[in-house]
């Protein structure tokens, strides 16, 4: 029996509507914790919470410039996960319109 184990961290991270809108504006190019916290309607520490629930799942890398923290998509996992996330959408929306 194939184990969903070791996907766990993924799966959690890519539960939540805030998570997913910030791998959006992550696969634009890398933006640092302020960058990502003005885009939002969260506080600096609910953004903080959601930047480590990404890069602890390993779909986020990050790395520091002087003060900042930069983020970026780990480009060996993001791709597969934005096909899988992309047809999951695709059959969703064709399930609503044809019932």
């Amino acid at each position: 029996m194939h184990s969903y184990k070791p996907s766990m961290p993924v799966l959690k991270a890519l539960c939540d509507e805030t998570r997913l809108c910030i791998l959006r504006l992550l696969s634009d190019g890398p933006h640092n914790g302020c960058e990502i916290h003005r885009a939002f309607c969260c506080s600096q520490p609910t953004i903080s919470y959601h930047m480590k629930v990404l890069v602890d799942s390993g779909l986020v890398q990050s790395h520091k410039e002087g003060c900042a923290v930069v983020y970026s998509l780990n480009q060996s996992l993001w791709p597969s996960v934005q096909q899988c996330l992309e047809r999951l959408c695709l059959n969703t929306v064709q399930q609503e319109e044809n019932p």
